[in-house]
């Protein structure tokens, strides 16, 4: 399946590029997310017709996402969660308690920005917030036991 992109996607290509995927990738996934159109020869005429507004926008989405890196550039989230005397979790610390910690911050982050694994023990760990395709900014998750 051949694609116009409309935005940048992370390991598949830049703003206007015509790029071959899979069709389910295409059809479930960038299709319906605005990221693609399918390269017909009047979704191209309409692409390069459009094609300053769709740069404009993505300089927006960049500039907005790089306000956000220098809020969040240096941040340490604490996050409470009942765990056992040997610091172990009764449970696990995910994306949700990260973004919703980071959002009481002052900054808001969405549970899909979080990129991390499961914590499972009381500690210190490291996550990471995708804004844009091109900005990332490491953030140090500090979990500690919830007072008995």
């Amino acid at each position: 399946m051949e694609l116009i992109l409309l935005q940048k996607v992370t390991n598949l290509g830049n703003l206007g590029d015509k790029v071959k995927v899979k069709p389910g990738y295409g059809r479930n996934f960038l299709v319906p997310q605005g990221k693609a159109v399918p390269a017909t020869a009047a979704n191209t005429a309409e692409f390069e017709a459009r094609r300053a507004e769709y740069e404009a926008k993505a300089q927006a989405q960049l500039g907005d996402a790089e306000a956000r890196r220098a809020k969040l550039e240096g941040a340490s989230v604490t996050v409470y969660a009942n765990a056992s005397t040997e610091g172990k979790l009764y449970g696990s610390v995910g994306p949700r308690e990260v973004a919703d910690a980071l959002t009481k911050l002052g900054t808001p982050v969405e549970k899909s920005e979080v990129v991390m694994g499961a914590i499972r023990h009381v500690g210190e760990s490291e996550a990471i917030v995708h804004l844009h395709a091109d900005v990332e900014v490491p953030v140090k998750v500090v979990v500690e036991a919830e007072a008995a």
